[in-house]
């Protein structure tokens, strides 16, 4: 099969139709074998019914239920896991991303040999409400993975299909599929400026809180993709560096101190001054810092996935023989 196209929806009743019509006539037009996976994340309208008749009259729509909403990484979650074509698209259900995208999209996957195709929504039809903040998320996802990517959350993706099977995603974190995919190996990432259509049903289903809950699953990613494996090396580092320049500061305040009783000057009690409980609270801080590496290093040695590595390519040895070693 050449395209598997993952749709993650809630509350689009009236956009479904015209959706998969149009799918169908983007793809159908080049000649390639696809399937259509929908998947419902908890809606409370008529959405399911429309993908059941959808299904009944197109054998290539395929279509997941969640009992109530997960959210969208949820969603794209397991439209991942269910998808078998070569090159893997993701749009929202809204209407706003094109189909007509999809040939090109693939073509940038099959022929040109990336791993990842971003969608660039250039020209955007939304509000300067969403326009402003997503500029500078943007921007700081740019500066903190250093991919040069200009919209992270554009929901008009390529992959190809060893990608989507080699990532999990959850939380919020389908707007950092690119910082993962990259992560995990898959570094050709492109970009293609797509058009942006303006709503045509429906309400957008995100609020100004998806911008903290984005910050915050930004510094997860970054933190378990690098130290994930050897959280000693973060917690163990600056807890020990902490440590020291709390015992030195100590240590200077006690040599201070005698240096002064020794030579007769008089001067302020030890536990008087107020460098001394701030050397006192960075050897405390540091010796938690230190026992929380340790901890998660103990955890993280019995982990199942402590040795799971993505293979590329194996010479006379399968991949499954190199997993069982």
């Amino acid at each position: 099969m050449d395209i598997s196209v993952v749709v993650p929806l809630l509350n689009e009743e009236d956009s479904l139709d015209e959706l998969h019509q149009w799918i169908v006539r983007a793809i159908s037009g080049e000649g390639l074998t696809y399937e259509i996976i929908f998947v419902d994340d908890g809606s409370n309208d008529t959405s399911w019914q429309v993908i059941e008749k959808i299904c009944r009259n197109d054998s290539h729509v395929k279509g997941i239920r969640f009992r109530r909403n997960y959210g969208k990484s949820a969603a794209l979650n397991s439209g991942f896991r269910a998808a078998g074509g070569e090159v893997v698209i993701t749009m929202d259900a809204d209407l706003q991303d094109s189909p007509d995208e999809i040939p090109g999209l693939y073509r940038m996957i099959h022929d040109e040999g990336f791993d990842l195709v971003s969608g660039w929504k250039k020209r955007r039809h939304d509000p300067v409400s969403k326009t402003i903040p997503s500029r500078f998320f943007n921007w700081v996802t740019r500066r903190t993975s250093s991919i040069k990517l200009h919209d992270f959350n554009c929901g008009l993706k390529a992959y190809r299909l060893d990608v989507v099977k080699s990532i999990e995603i959850y939380g919020e974190m389908h707007r950092y599929i690119p910082v993962i995919a990259n992560y995990a190996g898959f570094t050709r990432i492109g970009e293609k400026v797509v058009e942006h259509q303006s709503r045509k049903f429906g309400v957008t289903k995100f609020g100004i809180d998806r911008f903290l809950k984005g910050y915050l699953d930004l510094l997860s990613i970054t933190f378990v993709s690098k130290f994930g494996r050897r959280p000693m090396h973060l917690f163990g580092m600056i807890g020990t560096l902490m440590f020291f320049l709390g015992f030195l500061a100590a240590a200077w305040i006690g040599a201070q101190k005698l240096y002064f009783l020794h030579h007769g000057i008089r001067t302020i009690l030890v536990v008087d001054s107020p460098y001394f409980y701030l050397s006192l609270t960075l050897m405390i801080i540091g010796s938690q810092l230190f026992l929380a590496g340790f901890l998660a290093e103990m955890i993280s040695r019995t982990s199942p996935e402590r040795n799971r590595y993505l293979i590329s390519k194996t010479l006379n040895i399968s991949e499954s023989d190199v997993s069982d070693l």
